[in-house]
C-alpha cells in the first residue's frame, strides 16, 4: 500500500516552471529521498503534499486523503520540518513543544511516548530559549514538535543543513527508530551520506523527475551532478608571488594576516572560547571546524570586530582586535551563515550598494560589476531580485560581493550550507581564485570533503582548539582514513553539554 501518490503535478510561478508533470509513489513505512540541485522544485513538492500550496495541475494524496479536498485530514496525519528553522526562537524548549501540541489538538503528555526517545535527550534544557540552542539541539526539538501529535507521515525539507557531521549521524539514527514504527519518511538533503540512507530516491531537476531508484543507482547514473570531479588548486605564478614562494622555501615564512594568542570569550562562568592560539598566513585557505556549540562563530565574531574578547590578544590584517575593530571591518570581507544580501534589491543594485559601503568609487564599481556579472554568468539576471534566485546563486553572489573590494581576508561562516554538490564545487572554484589573488580565506564548514580543500585546518572542541594542521597531517597523526573520521573522532571527545 502506498502512503503517498503523486500524479502529473505541475506548478508555475509566473514564468518559472517549478514542477513539470511530476509523478511518483511512496510506500507505507518507506524512507524516501527527494533530491536534486537548488531550484529543482523540491520545496514546492513538499508544500503541495503538506497542503500549504495548491498545484496548478495534477493530483496527489497522502495516507489516502486528497491534498485539495481533504486538507484537514492530511494536516492531522503529517509532520513537517521546513528548510528554515520552524520553531519560535523566543520561546523555551518546553513552550515550543506545548505550542505545537496545542496546534494539533493534543498535549505533550498524550504524545510523550512517541517523542520520548528524542525529546529525552534535550529535556534537561526545557527552560532554555530555542534561539539559544545549538544546531543539533534545534534539530531534536523541531523533530519532537513535528512528532508530538503522532503523525503517520513525516516530511523533512533539508533538516540537517548547517548541522555538524556527528549531529547529522545522530539525527538519521533517530529516523531509523521512526521507521521501525512504520512512519513514512520523505526527506530532501544535499548530503550524499544521507541520500544513501534512503531506501529509494527521486531525482528532481528543473521541475522534472529525471529518475527514481535505489540511491547508488541514481548517484551513479547522475554522477556528474552528485559527484563532480575534484578541484585542482591553481598556484599564483606572478613575479611577486614567485619571489614570496622562493623566500618561503628558504625558511622565510609568509606574513601572518591573523595572529591569536590565548583568546578567551566568557559569558558569565561559561567560556564559549577558552584560551585559543593560532596564526594564519597570507593567501592561505584556513578551515575553522568544530561541532555546533564548539565556539567557532563566537571566535569569528571576535576576529571580525563584532564582539570583544574577555582576555587574550589578536591581530587581523595588522589591526588589534581589541582597539582597532573599526579598522578591521574596513579591511575584511564577511559572509555569514544567514544570507547577507538584500533580497528586495536586484543583483546589480546589491553590487552597487556594497561597493559604495566599501568606499569604492563609482567608475571602479561600474567596471568591476561588469566583470563580476560576466564571471558569474549573471548578465541576463542583473535586474532580477536577489530573493528570486536559487540558493546556490545567492551564495555565489554573496561571496563575490564580500570580496568585491579586494580585502586582505574574507571570513566565510558555513557558506555552502544546503547547497548541492555541483554548486559547492563552483563555489570552491571562486574561493581558490580569491586565494590565487592573495586574499586569505578563513572558512567554517560542516562538509568534510570541503575540509580536504583547505591548506590547514583547526578543529575546536569545547571552546578549545583540539587539533591543528594540514588535512594530511591530521589524518596521519590521528590514524584516520579521511577528514570525516578525524572530525568524528575529535568531536566525540566533547564533554560539555550542547
Amino acid at each position: 500500500m502506498n502512503a503517498i501518490e503523486v500524479s502529473h503535478i505541475s506548478k508555475n510561478y509566473s514564468k518559472v516552471k517549478a514542477l513539470q508533470d511530476v509523478s511518483f509513489a511512496v510506500g507505507k513505512g518507506e524512507v524516501f529521498g527527494l533530491i536534486g540541485p537548488d531550484g529543482a522544485g523540491k520545496t514546492s513538492m513538499f508544500r503541495i503534499l503538506c497542503t500549504l500550496l495548491l498545484a496548478d495541475e495534477g493530483t496527489a494524496s497522502v495516507d489516502g486523503f486528497d491534498v485539495v479536498k481533504q486538507m484537514k485530514e492530511i494536516r492531522r496525519q503529517v509532520g513537517y520540518m521546513p528548510g528554515r528553522f520552524s520553531l519560535y526562537q523566543d520561546l523555551t524548549v518546553e513552550e515550543n513543544l506545548t505550542f505545537f501540541a496545542t496546534l494539533f489538538g493534543t498535549t505533550v503528555d498524550e504524545g510523550y511516548d512517541s517523542i520520548k526517545a528524542i525529546y529525552s535527550q534535550i529535556e534537561r534544557f526545557k527552560d532554555r530559549k530555542a534561539g539559544a540552542l545549538s544546531g543539533g539541539m534545534k534539530q531534536k526539538l523541531a523533530l519532537s514538535c513535528a512528532l508530538v501529535h503522532q503523525p503517520s507521515v513525516l516530511f523533512l525539507d533539508e533538516p540537517t543543513t548547517g548541522v555538524d557531521p556527528v549531529s547529522r549521524k545522530e539525527f538519521w539514527e533517530m529516523l531509523s527508530m521512526l521507521k521501525e514504527r512504520q512512519i513514512t519518511i520523505v526527506a530532501s538533503t544535499p548530503y550524499l551520506d544521507e541520500v544513501r540512507r534512503c531506501e529509494r530516491v527521486a531525482f528532481l531537476s528543473e521541475g522534472k523527475i529525471m529518475g527514481i531508484d535505489k540511491p547508488e543507482i541514481i548517484l551513479n547514473q547522475f554522477k556528474d551532478i552528485f559527484n563532480p570531479p575534484g578541484i585542482t588548486r591553481k598556484h599564483n605564478c606572478s613575479k611577486g608571488d614567485a619571489r614570496e614562494m622562493e623566500g618561503t622555501s628558504k625558511g622565510q615564512e609568509s606574513p601572518n594576516v591573523i595572529e591569536v594568542s590565548h583568546l578567551v570569550k566568557a559569558f558569565g562562568n561559561f567560556h564559549a572560547v577558552d584560551d585559543i592560539s593560532f596564526t594564519v598566513k597570507k593567501g592561505e585557505i584556513f578551515g575553522f571546524l568544530g561541532a555546533n556549540g564548539a565556539g567557532k562563530t563566537t571566535a569569528m565574531h571576535m576576529l571580525t570586530g563584532l564582539n570583544q574578547p574577555t582576555s587574550g590578544t589578536g591581530t587581523v590584517a595588522g589591526f588589534d582586535i581589541r582597539t582597532e575593530h573599526e579598522q578591521i571591518k574596513k579591511h575584511i570581507g564577511y559572509m555569514s551563515q544567514k544570507f547577507s544580501l538584500y533580497e528586495d534589491l536586484t543583483v546589480a543594485e546589491n553590487i552597487r550598494l556594497f561597493g559604495g559601503i566599501y568606499g569604492m568609487k563609482d567608475d571602479e564599481i561600474k567596471a568591476k560589476a561588469k566583470t563580476l556579472l560576466h564571471q558569474l554568468k549573471f548578465e541576463e539576471h542583473k535586474n532580477d531580485l536577489v530573493g528570486s534566485l536559487p540558493l546556490g546563486w545567492k551564495q555565489k553572489l554573496a561571496f563575490s560581493v564580500s570580496i568585491f573590494h579586494e580585502p586582505a581576508i574574507v571570513f566565510l561562516d558555513e557558506p555552502t550550507g544546503g547547497v548541492d554538490p555541483a554548486t559547492r564545487r563552483q563555489f570552491w572554484e571562486l574561493i581558490y581564485d580569491a586565494a590565487h589573488r592573495g586574499i586569505t580565506v578563513f572558512v567554517t564548514t560542516h562538509y568534510m570533503d570541503e575540509a580536504e580543500y583547505c591548506d590547514r585546518i583547526s578543529i575546536m572542541v569545547d571552546g578549545k582548539i583540539s587539533a591543528i594542521g594540514t588535512p594530511e597531517e591530521l589524518k596521519r597523526d590521528l590514524h584516520q582514513p579521511d577528514m570525516d573520521h578525524v572530525f568524528t573522532y575529535l568531536a566525540r571527545e566533547a564533554k560539555r553539554g550542547d
